[in-house]
């Protein structure tokens, strides 16, 4: 005689102790916020690799948020509380019965590595969940919480990466935990954006994700490269270390641990016209979360297996127009350009990016902006990763319209999570229409097909065909429909200047 599956209430028990969520929304959809993955990363753990939450007694309260880390984006008006103490996940599960083995889809935030948390409004979880997978988000430690490189703390484990050790944590959390949740700890799709989605890039390539996760989808990034070149090396990251202490004073690792948070924090502040990859604290080449530069890891198929799907907007320069060749007329910009991709490439660089005239070259500066820092890693990401035989699916969002009147970057995050919260980075406060309701229903479905079963398609849903040799992807916009890359000869430019997978370093210096 078998046993009745467990009700799946707003109690459930994790492996460190019992959390109580929210009670079930309209959908039928319960909510568990703030849970600790990992222990506090404070006093002596700051910089050290994340420890396993504390048990706790009785029953913890998981019906709001945690804090998100400290932003170092300097005067982020962004809501939500931020504290140093930031390693909490939230849970949005429709099951009824824990033992369902739902899909479970795990969000990793962008920000540049620098600021941003799970509790933004867009990616509220609540309405992928009605579809019929568990959706997990958490925070990870930022800026120099997370990515703070120094000989001294290599003397104690690898330095840097803390932010990316903290997202593994929460994957193995997600391994230990989901099933109390109704989720299938052996089928999880990690998808992101931007930061968040180079995360996930960088996660395919990293041997100490292998088995934490099985499909990924990524939106907007790739490989975290920049507009001055790859992934920043150890060696650039710990003398970006070493400089940051001389400048406390000459601090020791253990003068820096004692610093407050806040003026910690406050020490390291970033900015769009910093280089997120190479003038930031961010992800480094450590040999041990990231043996490598992830494309030469994917060029290599020392990847991860698995089914991806990725793609990019057609107006990925919003935000980083500060990280533009200059523009202020055709004839610098030229000259910018020449400087940057050699007077024998100029030729063709002006075919694909034309400046006639001032206006022209704008246009084209921010183009190249959008391709360099987005476009072309999510080209290659698609490219690279079809010669693994896992299934692979590509998508172009140009979709415009009254409430997302230019395709920018992060424009797409409200349709896939259906939330449809205002379009804040092109300052447009336009109400959703139908149009978009109709969109977002079908990304919805297109992504849940993908973490169910390692396929968009389905019934209702334009075909989406899987990406191949015709680089032919699923463009979405005003009408949903497979056709050919439309910036492919701009991304094989760009791409060209790959050597072994790697961007030229020679980059770093060009202005």
């Amino acid at each position: 005689m078998t046993s009745k599956a467990a009700e799946l209430g707003r109690q459930v028990r994790t492996q460190a102790g019992h959390v109580r969520g929210q009670q079930r929304d309209a959908s039928g959809v319960l909510a568990f916020k703030g849970i600790p993955y990992a222990a506090p990363p404070v006093g002596p753990l700051r910089w050290r690799a994340p420890q396993p939450p504390t048990p706790w007694t009785g029953v913890r309260d998981a019906s709001t948020f945690g804090a998100g880390c400290l932003s170092s984006l300097a005067n982020d008006h962004r809501p939500g509380p931020r504290a140093e103490d930031c390693l909490y996940l939230n849970v949005w599960t429709a099951a009824q019965e824990a033992d369902e083995k739902r899909p479970v889809m795990v969000w990793i935030h962008g920000g540049g590595f620098q600021f941003g948390s799970s509790a933004n409004t867009a990616t509220d979880g609540s309405l992928l969940a009605a579809k019929g997978v568990v959706v997990v988000s958490f925070n990870y430690r930022l800026g120099i919480f997370g990515f703070l490189a120094h000989p001294d703390l290599d003397a104690e484990a690898p330095s840097g990466n803390y932010g990316l050790r903290d997202q593994l944590a929460a994957l193995s959390w997600v391994k230990a935990n989901i099933a109390s949740f109704g989720g299938d700890p052996e089928n999880v799709t990690l998808f992101g954006e931007s930061a968040g989605a180079m995360a996930v890039g960088i996660l395919m390539a990293s041997p100490l994700a292998h088995g934490l996760f099985h499909k990924a989808i990524g939106e907007s990034g790739a490989f975290w490269d920049g507009r001055h070149g790859p992934l920043q090396s150890i060696d650039e990251a710990r003398a970006r270390g070493v400089a940051f202490a001389r400048r406390q004073g000459n601090a020791s690792i253990a003068a820096l641990r004692g610093m407050p948070a806040e003026q910690l924090s406050a020490a390291a502040p970033w900015s769009f016209r910093l280089d997120h990859v190479t003038a930031s604290f961010s992800p480094s080449i450590d040999h041990h979360v990231i043996p490598d530069v992830p494309a030469r890891r994917f060029l290599r198929d020392e990847q991860m297996h698995i089914p991806l799907l990725a793609g990019w907007n057609s107006a990925e320069e919003f935000p980083f127009m500060s990280l533009s060749l200059p523009a202020q007329s055709a004839q610098a910009f030229r000259a910018a350009a020449e400087a940057m991709f050699g007077r024998e490439r100029l030729a063709d660089f002006l075919k694909l990016y034309p400046a006639d005239t001032d206006a022209q070259a704008k246009a084209s500066a921010a183009a190249l902006t959008g391709d360099i820092v987005v476009g072309e890693q999510c080209w290659q990401w698609l490219r690279l990763h079809r010669a693994s035989r896992a299934p692979v699916y590509g998508y172009h969002f140009n979709y415009t319209s009254p409430y997302t009147p230019i395709a920018s970057h992060v424009s797409e995050i409200p349709f896939v999570f259906g939330t449809l919260t205002p379009q804040g980075v092109i300052g447009c406060t336009t109400q959703p229409a139908e149009a978009d309701r109709a969109l977002s229903q079908a990304m919805m479905s297109y992504w849940v097909n993908f973490a169910t079963r390692g396929d968009p398609n389905g019934p209702g849903l334009p075909p989406w065909p899987a990406y191949d040799e015709t680089d032919v992807v699923q463009i979405l916009g005003t009408t949903i429909e497979a056709g050919p890359n439309p910036q492919a000869d701009r991304f094989g430019f760009v791409g060209s200047f790959r050597r072994d997978g790697v961007l030229p370093m020679r980059w770093r210096v060009v202005t």
